[in-house]
């Protein structure tokens, strides 16, 4: 890196820049703290509410129709720290620029959240002070630990009856196996909220009754009770800080004094490595405590000069590897995380720069498909708002116009350069059906909407049934396949009929068993020869298709080798029970013979089917469904009928708890008997319990209902999945 990676053209330098996601279970407050951000933060000037339909990021129509986050939006602001003595004043203006994706938190949109935190170097996780760790809040929780990425918590809901700071503290500690260390705690809870204790200033933040938009406060001394929560919470954070930090460690050990400037420097140490999780509480609805948890963002979470260099690999050699410096005067490379199709510009494509900088009319390289671009425009995004701009540098979060035969995970680079940086992972869909343009005319039409929002989303897979012709698309759940078809009719016109949903069933085997396939023909001419001789063994839940080559002497030929793989691979979409795709399966390839003049490449192929089939009906095959980890919340009079219902849909209760007179359930359900579960939860509750759910494993299908399944599909080989 060179001794300042700040261009001189840029507005903020690296080390005042922050890149962060808000993200958390569905309803804990995520888009009302990013509102709270952009107001305080004067990017907007008036407070919008998401069950108003106002709120900033949910821009869609289809968000502000059912008051929840469907997309990721991305957002940019500055922030200059005011009411506590922030690490950074020393900067002149002490501005910062804080580039904010908002996530949703529904399970069916966890692809939106997956790829944010891929490109993030810091992420706010929101937790509701009533409920706690929620399921979706752990899965947004491991999806941070899978990229690292450094997180401090802000415990909202603190205004609502039952809130309760150290229950949630708890929960983080013992469901997440975080080490959580309150830094801002509420002062009060429920309609007695009016503030936050600053445990490492020793000092109360209290905002003014009469300023209903929280843009007024006040930095007192503590009071007795303050300060006897104040001396615990310091103590502990103390002694969790030397155990992190080396440097508060010797420091303490020479019994030297430690001052609010070691302590903060040594918490921002230990929070960007993932020792310590810093803890705010507060209200974003009541409009308390944001303000100071925005200086615990700039303050605790790492700037793009903070984090690891990004890893990469040569695009012509894998074994190769990049590290990618965060540099504005490094070669230009960045990452590709989404797409999005802009009725007014066109498509768009949403990219992190992980080092060098690029502008308008530049050419850029696409290692995958080895072509070159030019940059039309550059855009800085505010939601559903667009800002043109020339540069783009290093660290930066914005958009290219103009870009095509691109994918969600491409990198872009310059062009004297090649480097392929990791691309974020998804999970496979759960659930298709099928799909059809009410009118003929406009099938067209609906082709040209899939194929669009196929790229846009990497969990929404189009696929066109082979003996129907009918079009199934699969995504998530049910909500997601409805939204997709809300945007078809809304953005591209096309209205659809759709099919009842199906479930994206596998097939597995369950015992080892040996192949053989032969393909022998002869038509008066040249001929077809293959012969090939196989062995298939059960593999790990979740290890997929792995093969070895085990052929010796040469039996069948070399240039034949990679036509059996792929006649493997081909046997593994269709199974035979119910022709679903074939998971976690070892292929040892053992044996075969060839002709001299018939063996080609299509030949060995077919016969290498035949043997995956022949092996499949002698190792005791299998179907599998998808299970989900179900959390109702009820109130304790409807707990019962809940669990009645629970055990009649095949599901498995695991843990019951309760809080505030309210029952919490956690169960595993299989998919299939969740479809409609909105409605008969709301029924059996009079409206009063939840539920949330999010995807737990495959297990095996009763035998029962795969003899039902078979006759559904009438022995058809297709497959859904």
């Amino acid at each position: 890196m060179s001794d300042n990676p700040n261009s001189p053209n840029r507005d903020f330098p690296l080390q005042r820049t922050r890149n962060i996601g808000i993200c958390a279970h569905i309803d804990a407050g995520k888009t009302t703290l990013t509102e709270r951000v952009l107001f305080y933060t004067g990017m907007i000037h008036r407070i919008g509410e998401v069950h108003d339909g106002q709120a900033t990021t949910d821009w869609m129509e289809q968000e502000q129709e059912r008051g929840i986050t469907i997309t990721s939006a991305a957002v940019t602001c500055a922030w200059n720290q005011v009411q506590t003595e922030g690490l950074f004043k020393s900067y002149e203006g002490a501005e910062h620029r804080v580039n904010i994706i908002d996530t949703p938190g529904h399970v069916d949109f966890t692809a939106e959240v997956e790829r944010s935190l891929r490109v993030l170097d810091g992420a706010v996780v929101v937790f509701c002070g009533v409920a706690g760790v929620q399921p979706q809040s752990e899965t947004v929780w491991r999806q941070a630990d899978k990229y690292s990425v450094p997180r401090i918590v802000f415990v909202n809901k603190m205004d609502r009856v039952g809130a309760d700071f150290s229950n949630v503290v708890n929960d983080i500690e013992e469901k997440l196996g975080a080490n959580a260390a309150p830094v801002l705690i509420p002062i009060g809870a429920e309609e007695s909220l009016s503030g936050q204790i600053d445990i490492i200033n020793k000092k109360a933040i209290v905002y003014s009754d009469s300023d209903v938009l929280g843009s007024t406060y006040e930095v007192r001394e503590l009071n007795e009770p303050e300060r006897a929560l104040a001396d615990d919470a310091y103590a502990d954070l103390i002694e969790k800080l030397i155990d992190a930090d080396d440097e508060i460690g010797t420091l303490f050990l020479e019994e030297k004094e430690i001052g609010p400037a070691e302590i903060k420097l040594a918490l921002r140490r230990a929070t960007i490595a993932n020792k310590i999780v810093p803890v705010c509480g507060g209200s974003a609805f009541k409009n308390k405590g944001v303000q100071a948890t925005l200086d615990a963002v700039i303050d605790y979470l790492p700037s793009p000069l903070d984090i690891p260099a990004a890893q990469g690999q040569r695009s012509r050699n894998e074994d190769q590897k990049i590290e990618v410096i965060t540099d504005d005067n490094a070669k230009f490379c960045s990452l590709a995380f989404k797409l999005w199709s802009d009725k007014f510009v066109g498509k768009l494509v949403f990219f992190r720069v992980y080092s060098g900088t690029v502008s308008k009319g530049d050419q850029v390289y696409n290692p995958r498909t080895g072509r070159k671009e030019r940059v039309g425009r550059l855009i800085q995004i505010q939601a559903d708002e667009h800002k043109d701009i020339e540069t783009c540098y290093a660290g930066d979060i914005a958009a290219i116009v103009g870009i095509k035969n691109i994918t969600t995970g491409d990198t872009l680079c310059s062009t004297s350069e090649d480097v392929l940086l990791e691309p974020p992972s998804f999970p496979d869909p759960v659930i298709s059906m099928s799909v059809e343009p009410k009118t003929t005319a406009d099938q067209e039409k609906m082709a040209i909407a899939l194929q669009r929002l196929g790229e846009e989303d990497p969990t929404f897979v189009v696929k066109t049934d082979e003996e129907t012709g009918q079009t199934i698309i699969s995504g998530m759940g049910e909500l997601h396949l409805e939204v997709l078809q809300d945007r078809m009719k809304r953005e591209f016109g096309v209205v659809t009929n759709a099919g009842k949903p199906q479930i994206a069933y596998r097939e597995s085997i369950s015992e080892e068993a040996d192949g053989e396939g032969l393909l022998k023909k002869q038509t008066g001419g040249r001929g077809q020869y293959g012969h090939v001789i196989l062995k298939v063994f059960p593999n790990d839940r979740g290890d997929g298709l792995t093969t070895e080559n085990k052929v010796v002497g040469g039996v069948i030929p070399k240039e034949y080798i990679n036509a059996c793989m792929a006649g493997i691979r081909e046997a593994m979409i269709s199974g035979i029970i119910a022709g679903y795709q074939v998971v976690d399966v070892h292929v040892d390839l053992l044996d075969g013979s060839s002709h001299d003049v018939d063996s080609n490449e299509q030949a060995f192929k077919m016969a290498a089917i035949f043997a995956m089939k022949d092996a499949f009906k002698k190792a005791k095959c299998r179907l599998l469904e998808p299970i989900m980890e179900v959390e109702c919340t009820t109130p304790d009079e409807f707990q019962g009928d809940i669990m009645g219902d629970l055990n009649r849909r095949r599901g498995r209760i695991g843990e019951i708890g309760s809080r505030n007179n309210v029952s919490i359930i956690k169960a595993e359900v299989p998919l299939a008997e969740l479809f409609g579960y909105a409605t008969d939860i709301r029924t059996l509750s009079s409206g009063r319990a939840s539920y949330s759910m999010e995807p737990s494993q495959f297990e095996q299908v009763p035998s029962a209902i795969v003899d039902e399944l078979i006759e559904q599909r009438g022995g058809s080989a297709l497959a859904y999945a």
